[in-house]
C-alpha cells in the first residue's frame, strides 16, 4: 500500500491510495469522488486493466461521466427532482437537461464531485468518509457516509457503502465504474474497443422500462421476447440498436443486509475474461456507456468515446420515491444504510463463450 498527493481541489490535497493483493491485483483509489482510478487484474497473460480511468486531477474535475466514483446522495434519476418524505415535499436540483435530478445534483453537491476524507488504509483496503449537511442538494438530514474498498483473493474488489442520518432522507448510493474487459494493460494511444462487443447475463426475469429521458415509467415488465432478455449470455450489441440505460429486477432478493446474491455477469469474448457482480441490492442498472461525456484520453493514452465501458450498478430502483411499488430508498435515524457489492473476476467458461 502507498499513498501520494494526486493534485489539489479547492486548495486541498487529493490523495491516491494504491492497494495490492498477494495474487497481483492492484487498485488505485482517489479521495476525489471516492473514485477507482485504475484496477488491474492478474491473468495468465499478465495484468489486465478493466476500468476507465484518467491521468490527472484536471481530467476528473472536468469529467461529467462519474467515471469510477461513488454517486449519491440519490444515484440515478428522480423525475423532475421532486419527491416526498412523510407527506413533506422536497425539490432537488435539475441537472439532467434541466428536467430531472441525476446522480445527486450539481457540482459540489453530488458525492461524485466531492472530496472525501481518508479515514484508514492498509495493504488491501481503504476507508473513505463524507459528510453531507442537511439541505444539501435539497435533501433533508445530515448524512454521514463511509466507503470501504477491499481487495479479496483471488481477484475480487468489494465495495461496502454505509450511511446514517439524523432525519428521514433519501439514500441510494452507486459505484459507477466503467468496465471494459477488452483493454490490454499498457497499450497506448489506441481507441478502446467498444463495450457493446461484451456479452452480458442478468439474473433477472423482469426489467423497469424508461421513457425518452431514461426515467422509469413505473412499469415492471417481463424481459422475455424483448431486447432486455439477458437470461442467457448474449452480446450487448443487438439488431434493434437498443442503447441500454435501464434496470433489472433481480430474480433472487437478498434475505439480509449481510447476504449477497448474483446480479449479473459481463464477458469479454477476446480476452475470455468474466466479471460476476454480487450484491445485497434489489436492482441492477445496466448502462452501456452510449452517452459517455468524459475526457477523450485516459490511462496510457487510451482513447475513450461512446461505449468505452459498461456500468453495472447495483442500487435501489431509480425514481423509487415516486413509485410506491418500487424498493424503499428512505433512510431513517434509527437505521443504517448498507450496500455490499463485489466485482469478481475470473476466466469465462466455454459455455459462456459459445453464445450466438
Amino acid at each position: 500500500m502507498q499513498t501520494s498527493v494526486f493534485g489539489q481541489a479547492n486548495d486541498t490535497d487529493v490523495h491516491e491510495v494504491i492497494l495490492r493483493s498477494n495474487s497481483g491485483m492492484e487498485a488505485k483509489i482517489l479521495t476525489w469522488g471516492a473514485a477507482i482510478r485504475d484496477l488491474l487484474i492478474p491473468t495468465k497473460q499478465g495484468q489486465q486493466r478493466v476500468v476507465v480511468g484518467f491521468n490527472s486531477l484536471d481530467d476528473y474535475l472536468s469529467d461529467n461521466s462519474h467515471a469510477g466514483t461513488i454517486a449519491g446522495r440519490f444515484a440515478n434519476r428522480i423525475n423532475k427532482g421532486c419527491f416526498e418524505i412523510d407527506g413533506k415535499s422536497y425539490q432537488s436540483p435539475l441537472n439532467q437537461d434541466g428536467k430531472h435530478t441525476l446522480h445527486g445534483g450539481h457540482d459540489g453537491q453530488a458525492f461524485s464531485r466531492r472530496l472525501w476524507k481518508l479515514k484508514a488504509h492498509d495493504e488491501t483496503s481503504v476507508t473513505l468518509t463524507l459528510d453531507s449537511p442537511d439541505g444539501e442538494a435539497g435533501y433533508p438530514g445530515n448524512l454521514q457516509v463511509e466507503c470501504i474498498y477491499r481487495l479479496l483473493e483471488p481477484a475480487t474488489i468489494q465495495v461496502e457503502l454505509t450511511a446514517t442520518t439524523d432525519a428521514p432522507t433519501l439514500c441510494n448510493l452507486v459505484s459507477h465504474s466503467y468496465f471494459n474487459l477488452e483493454m490490454p494493460a499498457g497499450f497506448s494511444n489506441a481507441p478502446v474497443p467498444s463495450a457493446t462487443g461484451h456479452a452480458f447475463l442478468a439474473a433477472s426475469d423482469f426489467y423497469t422500462p424508461v421513457d425518452s429521458d431514461c426515467v422509469p415509467t413505473g412499469e415492471v415488465r417481463a424481459t422475455a421476447g424483448t431486447p432486455f432478455d439477458f437470461r442467457k449470455v448474449r452480446l450487448l450489441r443487438n439488431p434493434e440498436n437498443v442503447k441500454y440505460d435501464s434496470g433489472f429486477v433481480l430474480r433472487e432478493q437478498p434475505k439480509t443486509l449481510s447476504s449477497i446474491i448474483h446480479a449479473g455477469s459481463l464477458i469479454g469474448p477476446t480476452t475470455q475474461m468474466a466479471m460476476d457482480v454480487f450484491t445485497n441490492e434489489p436492482h441492477l442498472q445496466l448502462y452501456d456507456g452510449g452517452s459517455y461525456a468524459g475526457p477523450a484520453t485516459g490511462l496510457d493514452g487510451a482513447q475513450y468515446g461512446q461505449h468505452c465501458g459498461v456500468c453495472l450498478e447495483p442500487q435501489r430502483y431509480p425514481d423509487s420515491p415516486n413509485h410506491r411499488h418500487f424498493s424503499n430508498a428512505i433512510l431513517r435515524p434509527e437505521e443504517t444504510y448498507r450496500q455490499v457489492t463485489e466485482y469478481r473476476f475470473r476466466t469465462a467458461s466455454a459455455d459462456e463463450l459459445s453464445f450466438s
